[in-house]
């Protein structure tokens, strides 16, 4: 059988699951907290949801409870869920140098099976929705999505020039948002037309398939060496794998530590500011004055997710006239300008209107990992975007925390609090992009990097 290098399939499929399964769980604990608080079924018309907008309204005084809740539920879920995702993460990426990339790209498909098999169970038994604890943590132990991405970036390093990777890992991204946004976009409709119980069955299924994909159809990147590892122990390894990372800083001259590190951190904040405000957006749209039923949270979601392509677009257009850390820095500014409305977002109109400001926000993320693949030699590749994921891991259970943990505080006096500390955390990254773009570090400050390490 004939098989391919294409890591693409792998990223939609997994998004097609993800992404849905991610939207369903939010809406599903919803409706649990607030038939369990209000004492009342949790009603929807093709209107608006349960959502009370009347201050004096003692059912809206236990909305804002059900926010609150629910905002601490969802950040319980997610830090069970990194812990033991970054360990997997970092061992499974930093292990592809040696064994291939296919792993990195198997164990999260599984891990994402057993966590819609379990939700399944929760919706199909009404178990407490406490149990959902659990799946979503033996899910973890797979690795996840930053598991997933680490070893699709790597692999499309391993296959494509160094001026194919703008496009090549933006176009991930891009597949990633648009499969996506396909799939919460009619996640609404199924919902109300076949329920939870349906629709994780279904999820079920295209992660089978997603496995089925990776094992028989997806073809190696690397040439892997049985002999060659057979003969060095398992700590030996390992040791490898942790100096291979310490050698991007302890062997390298220091402009190429600077400009790793700085890359690094800004890439943090970045993740910091999007993911964190990714993980409440749903709760804003539940909550008044939107008061948004599952329909439109689907179409919401959906135009959120074609920022990916709108992205993909932008790099291809701008990587022609402009320098990475300027691109960068155009993605930055639309993510803030995004958030900024958000704040003023109190109709439909204008919330969906957010989502052409924030028409580049993805950019920086294709962006700034292809700048930092360029610095890296091909062997260490695995090792680079194992520690990206690693701290793109630790970024999202930070955001995470902080911002579910800010809105519930601030929910009740002033809601988009929470996107307005997104949008200020982004002068960081902007001040070191300026920084980059007045340095200018162009591409032939990269290849003579790699060509110095190579002689060294």
């Amino acid at each position: 059988m004939k098989r391919l290098f294409l890591v693409e399939p792998v990223i939609a499929l997994y998004a097609l699951s993800g992404l849905v399964n991610f939207l369903l769980i939010q809406q599903y604990i919803y409706r649990r907290i607030w038939e369990r608080e209000t004492n009342s079924s949790f009603v929807e018309n093709e209107s608006n949801s349960s959502c009370h907008q009347n201050h004096s309204d003692p059912v809206y005084i236990k909305q804002q409870v059900v926010q609150e809740i629910s905002s601490h539920f969802f950040m319980y879920l997610t830090l069970i869920q990194s812990i033991p995702g970054l360990i997997v993460t970092f061992i499974l990426g930093t292990y592809s140098d040696h064994y291939g990339r296919k792993l990195s790209l198997l164990l999260p498909s599984v891990g994402a099976l057993l966590n819609s098999l379990g939700t399944l169970a929760v919706t199909y038994f009404s178990w407490p929705i406490y149990v959902i604890f659990i799946p979503s943590t033996l899910s973890a132990c797979f690795g996840g999505l930053a598991t997933l991405f680490g070893g699709a970036f790597a692999y499309v390093a391993d296959v494509s020039s160094s001026k194919q990777k703008n496009v090549r890992m933006a176009l991930l991204d891009t597949v990633f948002g648009i499969v996506g946004g396909i799939g919460v976009l009619s996640s609404g409709y199924l919902l109300r037309a076949v329920g939870f119980n349906w629709l994780f069955l279904i999820i079920s299924l295209i992660n089978f398939v997603n496995i089925i994909y990776v094992i028989f159809f997806l073809e190696e990147s690397i040439q892997v060496s049985r002999d060659e590892h057979g003969q060095v122990s398992g700590c030996d390894k390992f040791r490898e794998i942790l100096s291979g990372i310490l050698i991007l800083y302890t062997s390298s001259s220091f402009r190429k530590r600077v400009l790793i590190g700085m890359l690094l951190f800004a890439f943090s904040i970045v993740v910091l500011a999007e993911i964190g405000t990714s993980g409440i957006i749903t709760l804003y749209e539940l909550n008044t004055p939107l008061c948004w039923n599952e329909i439109l949270i689907g179409y919401g979601s959906a135009a959120g997710l074609t920022t990916f392509l709108t992205s993909f677009l932008g790099v291809i257009l701008f990587s022609r006239y402009f320098q990475d850390s300027l691109i960068v820095l155009i993605g930055i500014l639309s993510f803030a300008g995004g958030m900024i409305m958000t704040i003023f977002a109190t109709t439909t109109l204008l919330m969906f209107l957010v989502r052409v400001v924030s028409v580049f926000a993805t950019m920086p993320f294709p962006v700034l990992r292809s700048m930092m693949s360029k610095l890296v030699l091909p062997k260490d590749q695995g090792v680079l975007f194992a520690f990206v994921a690693c701290l793109e891991n630790v970024a999202g259970t930070i955001s995470s925390t902080l911002f579910s943990s800010v809105y519930a505080a601030t929910v009740d006096e002033f809601p988009g609090f929470s996107f307005l500390l997104a949008a200020c955390l982004t002068i960081i990254p902007v001040c070191i992009l300026c920084f980059l773009f007045c340095w200018r570090p162009q591409e032939g400050d990269y290849a003579g990097l790699i060509t110095n390490e190579n002689d060294s």
